[in-house]
């Protein structure tokens, strides 16, 4: 701050200095004027300068250091006061200014929360047609035709799933409720889920798992395992997916390996970005680069960690890293 300081003061300084060196010139020059006492009477006036800006700089950046540290959170409370005329026209323009933000936040804010209640709304409106659709198509006898429409079907089933937990992962502290769970319960809706698109592709899904209870949240663990495992299917042909469950130094580790056509190693820092493709297989224009993004943002709410290990060509491994019974102490004081 006293680098501004001078730099906003340097024009009243450099006219200071000017007019003291201008009278011991004058008084250099004029031998009727005693040059001694001039110089005396200079840096007296020096030494009271010098005292006069330190004041000075002590009042006058005080309202200025109150802003510095003013955290940007719209909170009228902490304004610094103002001292002096200019710094309350200040002060007037920031009250002003954050007011109107204030209104505009909030406006916002109740906009984005009607948007969201109205697509919940609307994806909850919608599972229901889907629903019955899905029971038409269990009743069509073509087998080939009925395995297509099937496929069709859980796409349109996963995309609003994912868009419905996109809008509840704002909110997911509020949501969390954690529980012994039963993972082998947890997995078989899923696997069931992606049966048809499985038999379609000519994929097993393998399931060993040594370990079966744990503890966390059985909806959005869900919503993750549901993640890979579509990933898993989606880019797998003719190959098993294997699910495995094991302790690891006091850790439950939840494996997903698949067999498919693996991550490039310069797509690999950038898999969990939202919106990310692959940018060998670019022009997949089915692909949204939301599913692992959203997945990472679930687990990192839960304290799961979230990693991979992936050959080009060869397949993928998504591992589950869950925490142990005490840190969940930190997920249930949020």
């Amino acid at each position: 701050m006293i680098k501004e300081f001078v730099k906003e003061r340097r024009s009243w300084i450099l006219f200071y200095f000017f007019i003291h060196l201008l009278i011991v010139f004058v008084a250099f020059l004029d031998s009727a004027i005693p040059l001694k006492p001039i110089l005396y009477i200079v840096f007296l006036s020096f030494l009271l300068f010098s005292i006069f800006l330190f004041s000075r700089y002590q009042k006058e950046t005080r309202f200025f250091k109150g802003f510095d540290e003013w955290e940007n959170n719209l909170d009228l409370s902490q304004i610094p006061q103002a001292e002096s005329p200019f710094e309350e026209i200040i002060e007037k323009s920031v009250y002003k200014q954050t007011e109107l933000l204030r209104k505009q936040s909030n406006h916002h804010q109740l906009s984005l929360e009607d948007e969201k209640d109205q697509l919940l709304a609307w994806i909850h409106e919608v599972k229901t047609p889907l629903t019955a659709m899905h029971l038409i198509i269990d009743r069509i006898p073509d087998e080939k035709t009925k395995a297509s429409l099937t496929h069709e079907w859980l796409r349109v089933h996963l995309l609003l799933d994912q868009q419905l937990h996109q809008k509840r992962l704002y909110f997911i502290e509020n949501d969390l409720f954690i529980e012994k769970v039963d993972l082998h319960t947890l997995l078989i809706p899923e696997i069931k889920t992606l049966q048809s698109w499985c038999i379609q592709k000519g994929i097993g899904i393998d399931v060993s798992l040594q370990e079966r209870e744990i503890l966390t949240d059985a909806k959005w663990l869900a919503f993750i395992l549901r993640q890979l495992l579509t990933n898993a299917v989606k880019y797998s042909s003719q190959s098993d997916i294997h699910i495995r469950s094991l302790k690891k130094e006091d850790h439950i580790v939840i494996e997903i390996q698949d067999w498919g056509r693996g991550i490039d190693p310069r797509d690999m820092p950038r898999i969990f970005e939202k919106g990310f493709t692959s940018t060998s297989t670019h022009q997949d224009h089915a692909a949204t680069g939301m599913g692992l993004y959203l997945a990472k943002k679930a687990a990192e709410s839960l304290f799961i960690q979230l990693c991979v290990q992936s050959t080009l060509g060869v397949g993928s491994t998504f591992s589950l890293i869950l925490p142990n019974r005490n840190e969940f102490v930190k997920i249930t004081g949020m």
